[in-house]
């Protein structure tokens, strides 16, 4: 046999892949991974096939279709004031993780420090390693998950290169607020430290309460990738589509990989989108659409024996079960799956040393007989 060194050798089947697996075996209920289980928009589908039929089979152009370029750029106008150049600085992107990847790929060499907020989405913290720089955590901790930002100052040096957000965040639920902002923007000032902002859920925000996009703040909209996706604003997550919005010197980097990494994306898809986009209200109900299912899911737990956290964004809800026992939260998800039939992921799978706070995040994007029989499993604990 071949030996290869692993470049990733503690790396393993993510959790994502492992409760949904788990979840299918046992025929269990599966809120672990974030994916609706009702379809999209039939008219986008609509748009999708059209642009099929009329032959958009081919490579689109390697920074996306144009069309779809310029309403990116059109919409993060009309929502943020912020002005992006649809040639130079708007980017298609294979999803958000892509874009992730890509973004970190074109500016992160070996030795390079990253500020990584946990619990964090699992693909941040790889990325960094395969690029030989290093994960500087700062731990986040239940119920709010609030950052003490003199903390995260002491984990600056002179070899940190960049600062990853996710707002709305996954797994928690939480938001940035404009104390948050302000606290970032002083910090940042003056350096040369990079933002990349996972804004893949900005859309899905609650209570009347904003979303302070990188692109609001001209401060922080000049030092940043930000990072969004089609698949979470059209309920089309297996679509893998999304897009970067970068200035034109950061962008300009960005696509020299994205060029050798996929090169350009689904071409009849950005078709679809670019016309069904035409419409903004395909997007500005958004945070109405699950918040409703947020407050259905969250009243139908509060008949059962878990602790409910704070949800203000994302279509993810996290309960504590601390009070009921002290099981590992690895452990304890595994049994809900064989003994009530419900998948959940175990929050520690977002801590890179597995720091366990007796907390599971349910995906309530689903439909409300899915959620009711889910609770229903819950409710036997």
């Amino acid at each position: 046999m071949i030996s290869i060194n692993s470049k990733l050798p503690t790396v393993g089947t993510t959790i994502f892949s492992v409760m949904s697996k788990l979840a299918e075996e046992h025929n269990a209920i599966n809120l672990s991974q974030g994916f609706p289980d009702y379809d999209c928009d039939p008219k986008l589908i609509d748009f999708v096939a059209d642009a099929m039929k009329k032959g958009f089979n081919q490579y689109a152009p390697m920074p996306g279709l144009q069309s779809l370029r310029e309403l990116i750029a059109e919409k993060a106008n009309t929502l943020y004031d912020a002005v992006y150049n649809p040639e130079t600085e708007v980017t298609v992107t294979a999803g958000g993780t892509q874009a992730i990847f890509t973004a970190l790929s074109s500016c992160i060499i070996p030795g390079d420090e990253v500020i990584v907020f946990e619990p964090a989405y699992d693909s941040y913290a790889p990325a960094i390693k395969l690029l030989g720089g290093l994960v500087k955590p700062y731990e986040m901790a239940p119920p709010d998950y609030e950052i003490d930002w003199e903390m995260v100052k002491k984990l600056f040096t002179v070899n940190t290169k960049m600062i990853i957000l996710n707002s709305p965040h996954n797994p928690t639920g939480s938001i940035l607020s404009e104390k948050d902002i302000k606290a970032l923007i002083k910090l940042t000032k003056n350096t040369d430290i990079l933002i990349l902002s996972d804004e893949v859920y900005e859309h899905i925000i609650f209570d009347g309460k904003k979303h302070h996009s990188m692109a609001l703040h001209p401060e922080l909209r000049d030092r940043s990738f930000i990072v969004a996706s089609f698949g979470k604003l059209l309920h089309t997550t297996g679509w893998k589509l999304g897009y970067c919005l970068a200035p034109a010197n950061l962008m300009k980097e960005f696509r020299k990989v994205h060029q050798f990494n996929v090169f350009s994306v689904n071409t009849p898809m950005q078709v679809g989108i670019a016309n069904y986009l035409k419409s903004p209200e395909t997007y500005t109900g958004l945070s109405d659409f699950f918040q409703e299912k947020r407050d259905f899911f969250r009243s139908l737990l509060g008949e059962t024996k878990f602790k409910l956290l704070p949800c203000h964004g994302s279509y993810f809800q996290c309960v504590s079960y601390a009070h009921l026992n002290d099981e590992k939260d690895t452990d304890m998800a595994q049994k809900l799956v064989r003994e009530n039939g419900v998948a959940s992921i175990p929050v520690s799978a977002f801590y890179i040393r597995n720091t366990d706070h007796k907390v599971l995040r349910f995906c309530f994007a689903k439909k409300h007989e899915t959620l009711e029989k889910a609770v229903e499993g819950l409710m036997k604990l």
